[in-house]
């Protein structure tokens, strides 16, 4: 059979062909890929040349490009469109690439050579881009167990493999959870509180489902989160946040937790067998904070920062509950509620005033304007590339004078075969090749309150800051402009990716730029100006409380991975150990059944293990950067240009401080976080 993931794609820009591509086709591209990589890799080691930086770093580099595409492909849409299918690909395939991978990082042969080139790298004549590729190369075979004895080395292959498919199993279990899960309502008292929007969106989502004439209500952002700030019943918002909370935590065949102690062993296994103390110490060694006593410090000091604030918060809360006349103690799922209520009445805003303003065309075009505007791009939508599901869309971006500067995917709302969240993926990164510029294919996944028979989609300011950020991870994968795949666009310090995404939503709470695209869908009128000020004044409402929640995911992230060996092997209870680990960060009493580990798929199925701080790390960054861009104009493009050709285009070049001090003149400073957060 003709398989298109093994042919030259002859689409617009070399897109995948979704359109020809079937699930069966995966194993035997990927089985064929491997072939042709490992081909490509004994023509590297089997040469009778001396090694160079050319014949064997830069050679190695360019090796295995058909079979990264066709992986990326995959699990690509095993995240955004995946069906039984998918998922048994993803799963078969998983562990064979796993073992390859280990085949060449384990493999002596090329070691060796990569080994005499690193040896003499003083010698050589290299640039900066070339000097960086040079030592992520070699430290990535140290890091993977190259130096290892024979022993150690099939232990670590056993390992990397095991982790692959527990990785994976854990976030299927996660969305299935989410899938399963339905608050059917019948009465439509029940209802009360909620904007009619979203029981119109209710009742469309009840009719998809077969429930016809009733409301139903998920565990999708856009249908949990306005429930939880509205719904008047109190029971039924207990209901939701235990489904919610209890996710993968049921003792039946998608409960994680026997998962999460395996995963949290394997790891620690093999961030000992390299010679680390714990899988903490491991990563983090190629962070910008650079180890785990660092990290530490840096969360202590962010909740003795924001701590006593929360508690203010929640005393806030409790009095206003009492005001209300309503004899409760407060709980987890009356948070979001009576929060949303008090900023009603403290600043006169809530979403439903503000979501006619942000039609997601709308917001989509105001993204692009705030781009073209700050570093000449444009963005036109193009109908002629495939796509692997109808609500995507595709863009071509260019320069001013037309040049390509990548394609883009957006696919924003809600289904069943997407997971939660919302991200950017890159099926192509951006390089140079022989004289020939790559451009890279970019895409953003979201879940956005979707469309109804009686509205467009129109997005809470939440989601719009989220598609700022997920934008602001695109720009960074468009924008590359090195010579290395693996040091182009977001292929940074973990620690360092969220610079791009987070600056961005500052955006959205100036005035010139919400000018740009904040306008009634009905009316066309722009944005009031007093519903501005009420953003921004708005902004830092209950921030302490976000701090306090966002630094504690990030404690139970380092206790989890910065057990020892020992440690790591006996966890008995995943629930007692959460519960002990966040304790100083608890703000409310234990909910029965209620575990933010079992669904933790950033630290147990995703890339930040150990790196979870890095949001509040980076929130540092951005808010020292963003000053610069509100002491010079926004819209400044001497500034713009700077953070343009000193971080976006620079990818992993450099140690990214060395890029930050370039841009700004000097190293980071807390101090406009806390003055931003309402902290200081």
């Amino acid at each position: 059979m003709s398989n298109p993931l093994l042919e030259e794609f002859k689409t617009p820009f070399q897109t995948p062909p979704f359109d020809k591509i079937k699930s069966e086709h995966f194993m035997p591209a990927i089985e064929e890929a491997i072939k042709e990589a490992k081909q490509e890799i004994e023509e590297i080691t089997s040469q009778e040349k001396t090694p160079t930086f050319e014949n064997t770093i830069e050679a190695l580099e360019f090796s295995g490009k058909k079979l990264n595409s066709i992986s990326s492909i995959l699990f690509n849409l095993n995240s955004a469109e995946t069906n039984e299918k998918i998922q048994a690909a993803a799963r078969d395939a998983s562990p064979i690439l796993s073992e390859f991978g280990n085949d060449i990082w384990q493999n002596e042969a090329l070691f060796k050579r990569v080994k005499a080139v690193h040896n003499q790298k003083d010698k050589l004549d290299l640039n900066q881009e070339q000097q960086m590729l040079m030592d992520k190369t070699y430290k990535s075979f140290v890091r993977n167990g190259a130096d290892l004895n024979s022993v150690d080395k099939a232990r670590f292959k056993e390992i990397s493999k095991k982790l692959s498919q527990l990785t994976l199993t854990f976030g299927e279990n996660v969305l299935a959870e989410t899938n399963d899960f339905e608050l059917v309502i019948s009465d439509e008292k029940d209802l009360g509180g909620l904007p009619d929007s979203i029981k119109k969106q209710a009742a469309s989502t009840a009719k998809s489902k077969g429930h016809e004439g009733k409301w139903v209500f998920t565990l999708q952002a856009p249908s949990f989160v306005p429930f939880m700030e509205n719904a008047d019943n109190r029971d039924l918002r207990e209901k939701l946040y235990k489904a919610f909370m209890s996710k993968a935590n049921k003792g039946d065949k998608h409960d994680n937790k026997d998962i999460i102690k395996e995963i949290v062993s394997l790891r620690s296994e093999m961030a000992n067998l390299l010679g680390y103390g714990s899988y903490a110490d491991y990563v983090l060694e190629e962070r910008m904070a650079e180890g785990a006593d660092k990290v530490q410090n840096f969360l202590s000091d962010l909740l003795n920062q924001s701590l006593p604030k929360a508690k203010e918060e929640v005393e806030e809360i409790k009095a206003f509950i009492k005001e209300e006349g309503d004899d409760i103690e407060l709980q987890r799922w009356d948070w979001a509620y009576y929060s949303e209520k008090l900023k009603k009445k403290k600043y006169a805003i809530d979403d439903e005033l503000l979501r006619p303003y942000f039609k997601l065309e709308n917001v989509l075009d105001g993204v692009f304007q705030t781009a073209e505007k700050l570093y000449d791009i444009r963005f036109k939508e193009v109908k002629n590339i495939p796509v692997y599901h109808k609500e995507v869309t595709t863009y071509e971006v260019t320069d001013l004078e037309d040049k390509p500067i990548a394609i883009f995917y957006t696919d924003f709302h809600p289904r069943e075969g997407k997971r939660g969240g919302a991200w950017m993926t890159t099926y192509r990164d951006q390089y140079r090749k022989d004289g020939e510029e790559v451009r890279p294919l970019v895409s953003n996944v979201c879940n956005f309150t979707p469309s109804s028979p009686d509205n467009p989609s129109l997005l809470t300011f939440n989601e719009v800051t989220t598609l700022f950020h997920e934008f602001g991870h695109a720009l960074h994968a468009m924008l590359g402009n090195g010579q290395y795949g693996s040091l182009t666009g977001a292929n940074v310090y973990w620690d360092f990716v969220e610079l791009p995404s987070q600056i961005f939503e500052n955006w959205c709470y100036e005035k010139e730029c919400l000018d740009l695209f904040a306008k009634h869908y009905e009316t066309g009128e722009k944005i009031p100006q007093e519903y501005i000020d009420k953003i921004k004044a708005s902004s830092a409402y209950h921030e302490a409380y976000a701090t306090v929640r966002q630094v504690s995911f990030a404690i139970l992230d380092m206790a989890y991975f910065s057990l020892s060996k020992e440690q790591a092997d006996n966890i008995d209870d995943v629930a007692a150990f959460e519960q002990k680990a966040m304790a100083p960060t608890e703000l409310f009493p234990s909910v029965e059944g209620a575990l933010m580990s079992t669904q933790f798929g950033h630290i147990f199925a995703g890339g930040y293990a150990s790196g979870y701080y890095s949001y509040k790390w980076a929130e540092v960054l951005d808010a020292d950067a963003f000053s610069l861009f509100k002491e010079k104009g926004i819209f400044n493009k001497e500034v713009a240009q700077s953070f343009k050709d000193n971080i976006l285009s620079k990818g992993g070049s450099e140690h990214p401080m060395e890029l930050y001090k370039r841009f700004r003149g000097r190293e980071p400073k807390i101090e406009a976080l806390l003055e931003r957060a309402g902290l200081k």
